[in-house]
């Protein structure tokens, strides 16, 4: 008869700090939580681990939304269910301050994707889906190899979009590209009429969108009661229009920083086992970035000595070199003492368009290559 541990299960928080809208097709909300049970699975197949890990799921609307209470709140009740780490929350407006409460009273450490360099910290990790000081470079530099010298800038109102258009007008200085025009908008989908029609009369060859990206649901419609079809570029922001139809359409004609390169052999290898197990074979982001996210923390858990949350914060920072499934080939995943974006390589960051079938996307350029 063979012999089944009966250990506790590591458990690992999963803090989702924005509440998904009820069209949210249910098998893309399983993308979220697949790659980890698939990871987490192979390691203790393979006896990298000893116990399974259990995946407690909070799902809350922190902001633009809704309120930085709600999300340190549930980071707390995660800490107090016993969990060693927690993946999230991934907005840089509710990750900044909840890092003062980790390192003040939880201690518990936190890996997520945001793109803010102010999320680091003792205790907090990242694999960023892009970053505020990383995505401007890839903007000017596609902007100037496409002839694009004048630009005009949509910003949002949020620390997202100040930190996205204060490193960009350096890019494009770095870059010889002008930006004509720097207009504010709202957070969240309004009507922007006449902010588009302001960098129209500005006379820009191209527009970038600086946010979180709820701000540009209204530009299409601008654009086209215009007559005007600018070269568009925007961040990772670009990563949501897999939500619904409505941002699908919003983002098409963008082009967008995303993380999901077919040609990363790590990523489809990864696929045909999650193709394997589900039924289906997601070629979007979420997918590969989070088997990233799996495997670091597999790894910190197998290394954890003792298996408590600071055992797992020195684990993490002895993760070396692994290959990555996220980005373009050759990316790697390590952390060290002070490194705490995990990513390594310039490839992390692909740009890519949407295609008008409403379910896939081309690839468009690689961050750092001709």
């Amino acid at each position: 008869m063979a012999y089944e541990s009966t250990a506790e299960p590591i458990k690992l928080g999963y803090l989702f700090d924005f509440r998904l809208p009820e069209s949210f097709p249910p098998d893309m909300r399983d993308d979220l939580t697949r790659p980890f049970r698939l990871v987490f699975a192979e390691g203790q197949r393979l006896g990298l681990i000893d116990r399974p890990v259990e995946i407690v799921f909070r799902e809350v609307e922190g902001l633009p939304k809704g309120s930085v209470k709600a999300v340190i709140d549930a980071y707390g009740e995660l800490v107090d269910e016993g969990c060693l780490a927690v993946f999230g929350p991934h907005i840089t407006e509710n990750a900044v301050p909840l890092r003062e409460e980790i390192e003040r009273r939880f201690r518990v450490p936190a890996i997520n994707v945001c793109g803010t360099d102010d999320w680091l910290g003792e205790w907090t990790f990242a694999l960023p889906q892009g970053s505020m000081t990383d995505e401007p470079v890839f903007w000017a530099q596609l902007l100037a190899k496409g002839g694009h010298t004048e630009v005009g800038a949509l910003v949002e109102r949020s620390l997202v979009g100040e930190s996205y258009i204060r490193n960009f007008r350096k890019a494009c200085r770095e870059e010889g590209v002008r930006i004509v025009a720097e207009v504010a908008i709202p957070q969240t989908a309004q009507d922007i009429s006449d902010e588009v029609r302001a960098l129209h009369e500005a006379k820009a060859q191209a527009i970038v969108h600086c946010g979180f990206g709820f701000g540009v649901a209204m530009v299409n419609p601008a654009l086209a009661a215009l007559n005007w079809d600018p070269p568009r570029f925007m961040g990772t922001a670009f990563q949501n229009a897999w939500i619904n139809e409505l941002l699908w359409n919003a983002f098409l004609g963008w082009t967008g920083v995303d993380q999901y390169d077919e040609g990363n052999l790590v990523g489809q290898r990864f696929l045909d086992v999650y193709e394997a197990d589900a039924g289906r074979r997601p070629q979007y982001c979420v997918p590969v970035v989070n088997h990233d996210v799996a495997t670091v923390l597999l790894h910190a858990f197998a290394d954890a000595h003792p298996l408590s949350p600071r055992g797992v914060a020195e684990a993490l920072e002895r993760v070396k070199m692994l290959p990555a499934a996220a980005g373009a080939p050759g990316t790697r995943l390590s952390f060290g003492k002070w490194t705490r974006r995990g990513w390594m390589g310039a490839g992390y960051l692909v740009a890519r368009q949407l295609d008008p079938d409403g379910v896939t996307s081309h690839l468009v350029a690689r961050f750092g290559q001709e």
